[in-house]
């Protein structure tokens, strides 16, 4: 260790300058001009400062180029103030990274139009990122899987993230469901995975850990051998296997639960949860307050069961119908139910027959 004397070490001290230095805690400058662009664009300010207020900060930006861009696609200025709004990263790219993007869009969907709709609905998923060359991967790996362009079109409408993960998170879930299905006997594994993409779109954007713990809860809940649960996942089970885990099971024991307390047996239960797996998506509060609403007007746990569909209407909907089916002269408790989950315009022909010969 090197010594030093005490004096050398005040000496050091004393050719220092004793200064305080002052913090700010202001928060960073706004620019102006960007602000005053984007009012002058119809950019909810508000909505975009909450979304990104870095955006804010920037010295140089691109919302004039984005502007012209979208407008030469067939944007309206209303759509463009509603995308900035959403987005406010997207001022951020560049015309020349915009245009090889769009243009790798173009090769799946049919028309500008088209995608100007996505982006006023889901900004990020085409301004997120700046990655062209990871956006081309990704459309070739999932062309290799065999997906047609229309499916890819459906992917590219219902979950536009996928395209903006990285190839490797669309990798892995792609083999893991690959894996999946040949461990549960299935014979063509891109056939398999082609048809859960068609059934849950957005299964890419979620991880394998999560659809691993739906599988296997679906397994494991119902006592499904591997044939069953091969068929199950292909078919409507497909549809929850993006759902949070802690979800899933927090609304299957409360089905349960409910449905026990009204008398139905663990076999009904779990033959009811399975004739139409949709009801998993239901909250406590909804599920209950469905099966409140309809057993108030003398429908029994048993015609719901056999009907299930109903479940799917909402309760303010329920309650119109069922009055208006009473006043008509339906008698719901020895009736079928069904007719209470009908389309609107369907519904409406059997009320009118039913009040012309009352």
């Amino acid at each position: 260790m090197i010594e030093y004397s005490a004096e050398i070490f005040l000496k050091s001290i004393s050719l220092r300058p004793f200064s305080v230095k002052c913090y700010s805690h202001r928060e960073p400058l706004e620019n102006e001009d960007l602000l005053s662009n984007l009012l002058t664009m119809g950019v909810d300010v508000d909505m975009a400062r909450r979304r990104q207020p870095g955006v804010f900060n920037r010295m140089a930006t691109n919302e004039q180029e984005l502007k012209v861009f979208l407008l030469s696609k067939g944007a309206s200025d209303k759509m463009i103030g509603n995308i900035i709004s959403r987005y406010p990263r997207a001022i951020t790219r560049n015309s020349e990274g915009l245009s090889k993007r769009w243009d790798l869009w173009r090769k799946i969907m049919a028309s500008d139009i088209e995608i100007i709709n996505i982006l006023e609905r889901s900004p990020e998923s085409f301004f997120r990122s700046n990655n062209n060359l990871n956006l081309e991967n990704n459309i070739e790996f999932l062309c290799s899987v065999g997906l047609t362009n229309e499916s890819l079109c459906r992917l590219l409408t219902s979950a536009p993230r996928t395209f903006s993960n990285s190839l490797n998170l669309n990798k892995q879930m792609v083999e893991f469901l690959q894996e999946t299905s040949m461990a549960l006997g299935h014979n063509d594994p891109r056939a398999f995975v082609r048809n859960i993409l068609s059934k849950n779109p957005s299964i890419l954007i979620q991880s394998t850990k999560r659809v691993k713990a739906n599988i296997d809860f679906l397994q494991s809940t119902f006592n499904l051998n591997k044939e069953d649960l091969l068929l199950l996942i292909c078919g409507p089970g497909a549809r929850i296997l993006d759902l949070s885990n802690d979800c899933t099971k927090r609304n299957y024991t409360n089905i349960r639960e409910k449905l026990l307390s009204l008398g139905c047996t663990d076999e009904e239960v779990q033959k009811f949860v399975l004739s139409y797996l949709n009801v998993i998506f239901l909250s406590e509060k909804k599920f209950n307050g469905k099966i409140d609403c309809l057993l108030e007007e003398k429908v029994s746990i048993s015609q719901i069961i056999e009907s299930p569909r109903v479940l799917d209407v909402s309760i303010n909907t329920l309650k119109t119908r069922m009055k208006e089916l009473v006043y008509a002269g339906y008698d719901l408790s020895s009736s079928n139910i069904a007719l209470l989950s009908w389309s609107q315009k369907r519904y409406e022909a059997k009320l009118k027959r039913l009040n012309e010969q009352c």
